[in-house]
């Protein structure tokens, strides 16, 4: 079990060094894996500091992935080596060219920033071509792999209509009115009467919404657009849900504000098409398959690589 105090870990040197696992000949040490858990041990700290069981949870659940991917990554670094690929200089040193740009700016950030992380220029600039080749691996391996065919869409949406089920809606505009204080309330309770009737006598919704309304959709007239029950208090559903489309409410007071609807629209429960869905479902379906992928990917590496794993 580790102890984090400050902003970083605070572990006997030994343990830093110490040796968690071996994958061919390359060594994962501790502290490798506990690098990339101190950012979110800060955060951790802030959410979990109240509660030392669940943050040390959390905090070895973190260091358990990070060992797993840092073991995923010396596999498909041995992948690379063993396939007999190669990765001139020259494309190495576009690829730093890059990540500098991208991710620093220029070579002056870089440097200030490697310097307050204790990192070399050489062991950073090594870490950003294992990145690269990692990537580019996964990217042969798994993603131009991952195909998702129309069938596998059409039959995930059989499957899961109840995900795609919308209920009841009404398509609204309202304008809401602060009640304030006593005197302001009654003010209120006047002034929303009065719109009441300028619409009744056939003013335009969307224009006494953009002068009158006091909610957040007075620029747009008022326009809620289509809402479900569970959308709307209790009061404003209630009423809502008995209009006819073209009807207006009455003034509907709640104990903050006032409120006048008008349902331009409505539509009975129903389910989203297909078509409304189709790039949603194949989304979901890529990112399971990439998955799947990634881990028959990996399951190969280690079949035909040494890889030990060693407790503290």
């Amino acid at each position: 079990m580790i102890c984090l105090a400050g902003s970083g870990l605070t572990l006997r040197a030994e343990l830093v060094n110490g040796v968690k696992a071996v994958v061919h000949t390359s060594v994962i040490t501790y502290g490798e894996v506990e690098s990339d858990v101190v950012l979110l041990a800060d955060e951790y700290r802030r959410q979990y500091g109240q509660q030392p069981e669940l943050y040390q949870q959390k905090i070895n659940t973190a260091l358990a992935e990070s060992l797993t991917q840092s073991i995923e990554r010396q596999l498909i670094l041995r992948d690379f080596v063993a396939s007999g690929y190669n990765l001139p200089e020259n494309v190495i040193d576009e690829v730093v060219q890059r990540e500098i740009k991208s991710t620093f700016g220029d070579r002056a950030k870089l440097t200030q920033t490697l310097q307050a992380r204790g990192i070399t220029y050489e062991k950073w600039r090594q870490q950003a071509r294992d990145r690269f080749l990692v990537n580019q691996l996964r990217l042969k391996n798994v993603f131009q792999e991952t195909i998702i065919s129309p069938y596998k869409i059409e039959a995930y949406y059989t499957a899961h209509q109840a995900e795609y089920q919308v209920e009841e809606q009404v398509k609204l505009r309202m304008i809401m009115l602060n009640k304030g204080e006593d005197d302001e309330a009654e003010a209120a309770r006047g002034l929303a009467k009065e719109v009441l009737g300028k619409l009744k006598a056939g003013a335009a919704f969307s224009e006494m919404a953009s002068i009158y309304s006091q909610g957040a959709q007075r620029s747009q007239g008022g326009d809620w657009g289509w809402a479900e029950r569970k959308a709307l208090r209790s009061e404003l559903a209630e009423a809502a849900f008995k209009l006819k489309p073209g009807e207006l409410s009455d003034v509907i007071e709640t104990p903050q504000a006032l409120f006048i609807m008008l349902v331009e629209d409505r539509r009975t429960s129903h389910n989203k098409p297909v078509a409304e869905v189709r790039e949603e479902i194949e989304q979901a379906l890529m990112k399971q398959e990439r998955e799947r992928l990634q881990k028959k990917y990996i399951e190969k590496l280690r079949k035909k690589t040494f890889v030990r794993q060693f407790e503290f």
